[in-house]
């Protein structure tokens, strides 16, 4: 029966560690101001339709 407990453990260390990932990418996303963000949607955004291929309806 001492295996269940270790694995109960194991299963509670792995929950804690995922907490904490989610945490600090949280952090970071809220890093940014809204100016950042729309800067960096503008660029991405620009970045798609110069690389994206002309659609056949619009000449």
């Amino acid at each position: 029966m001492r295996w269940w407990k270790i694995l109960g453990l194991a299963a509670f260390a792995g929950v804690a560690a995922t907490g904490v990932v989610i945490a600090r990418a949280e952090r970071r996303r809220r890093a940014y101001t809204p100016e950042e963000i729309r800067t960096r949607l503008r660029a991405r955004h620009a970045e798609a339709v110069a690389a994206a291929p002309p659609s056949p309806g619009s000449r």
